[in-house]
């Protein structure tokens, strides 16, 4: 199952079936799951755990240092791979920092085109898809079920909620909450994400409720405390209840 002309380092702990091609390097601290394939030319290294029946292609770069000055040779951090995940050519996720909490951490079943870059300290959730050269400079968290069309730059400490959706070529400056739609740089509030919902199993009543939510935040002119206060009173739904949560723990702000 590892081809000949793979370098695996002896420290390494691979499942009897992982499959590892041509030329591919994977370095001593690494461990990765049963069923998992790791294409050829693939550098896979530093404190790196891999789940199971993911798919690593070809020239992608996983689990080497950060691309942060502050980083010291030595630190103790590292990289969570889930299970079930798609990691297309030229990707590169990097470990986390001693002082960003020391963990980058990518979940289950997400799907990453080619050319995606995840820095150091992210947090990725399960079910995203990061279309080609979508990128999250360091300390991003990405909730569950959230799309980044190509090109996609985010910057650091921002967070994306569950179910947002990102325009291809979006600058994203400000945390963009659940169920939200952006775009633009800097990337501004276009509607909720319809179609989004409507594919993943949302009842009428709980997209209604959602869209009120959004038009309450972004159409009705109020100051962001009134709007909170005014979600808070309308509606029990947690869909609701789950982005004014959002919104009020944000510590750069949300775009509006």
């Amino acid at each position: 199952m590892i081809d000949p002309t793979a370098r695996v380092h002896p420290d390494a702990r691979l499942a009897p079936d992982v499959e590892v091609g041509p030329y591919a390097v994977i370095g001593p601290r690494v461990q990765i799951g049963a069923g998992s394939v790791i294409g050829p030319h693939a550098v896979i290294t530093g404190n790196t755990r891999i789940g199971r029946n993911n798919r690593i292609f070809q020239f992608a770069s996983i689990g080497e240092i950060p691309q942060d000055k502050k980083y010291h040779a030595g630190e103790d951090t590292r990289l969570e791979i889930g299970d079930g995940n798609t990691i297309r050519e030229f990707c590169t996720i990097n470990v986390g920092t001693a002082g960003g909490g020391g963990l980058t951490r990518l979940g289950d079943d997400n799907w990453l085109m080619a050319g995606v870059h995840i820095a150091h300290d992210c947090i990725v959730g399960n079910h995203t898809i990061f279309a080609n050269s979508a990128s999250l400079a360091g300390h991003v968290t990405v909730e569950d079920h959230v799309i980044l069309g190509g090109f996609a730059l985010v910057h650091q400490f921002c967070s994306l909620g569950a179910h947002s959706f990102l325009g291809a070529t979006a600058l994203v400056l400000k945390d963009v909450p659940p169920f939200v739609m952006a775009d633009g740089n800097s990337a501004r509030p276009r509607g909720i994400n319809t179609e989004g919902l409507r594919r993943r199993g949302f009842s009428a009543d709980d997209m209604a409720a959602i869209r009120n939510a959004y038009k309450t935040l972004y159409r009705c002119g109020l100051r962001l405390k009134e709007a909170l206060a005014v979600l808070d009173g309308e509606s029990d739904c947690p869909h609701v209840a789950h982005m004014a949560a959002f919104v009020r723990r944000s510590q750069r702000g949300i775009i509006r």
